[in-house]
């Protein structure tokens, strides 16, 4: 078994982390888990992605940016 140990949390952490559990029986530890699992994404972003983004920022950078209402006009969504 693996050893324990205790933690400091604010109140309205715990109330949190209390609604988070599947049932009212699941563990802080299983919660927890849960949310560090969701929180780590081992799969790094690739060269392409990496390039996309960077192009996009220097895009707004420039200040190539379009406006919402522009969009959705062009879609026709108002």
């Amino acid at each position: 078994m693996q050893a324990a140990t205790s933690i400091y949390i604010r109140e309205d952490l715990k109330d949190q982390l209390n609604s988070l559990k599947r049932h009212p029986k699941e563990s802080y530890n299983d919660v927890i888990g849960r949310l560090v699992n969701l929180a780590v994404d081992e799969e790094p972003l690739s060269e392409d992605a990496i390039k996309g983004l960077e192009e996009s920022l220097e895009e707004i950078r420039q200040g190539k940016l379009i406006p919402e209402s522009k969009i959705l006009k062009k879609y026709g969504v108002e």
